[in-house]
């Protein structure tokens, strides 16, 4: 398992947080549990399966909903 820590430029509200929850939840691969979406600090947290799915999957999956991703840190 990865972790991810993605930054959202336009990630502003509890409801942006809870849109993007659930994107990213519904994604084949990722650790449901990890996901935690904080509208404070516009980052999205979650561990994942490099072998089901890469970070720019998430990041488009993101991208898809309208928000602006602006970098991702993987470790």
């Amino acid at each position: 398992m990865k972790k991810a820590t993605i930054q959202v430029n336009t990630l502003t509200c509890p409801s942006c947080a809870l849109k993007i929850e659930g994107a990213v939840k519904a994604l084949d691969g990722v650790e449901k549990e990890s996901v935690r979406v904080l509208f404070n600090s516009s980052k999205v947290k979650l561990d994942y399966d490099e072998g089901k799915l890469a970070v720019e999957d998430i990041e488009k999956a993101i991208a898809a909903l309208g928000y602006e991703v602006k970098k991702s840190q993987v470790k």
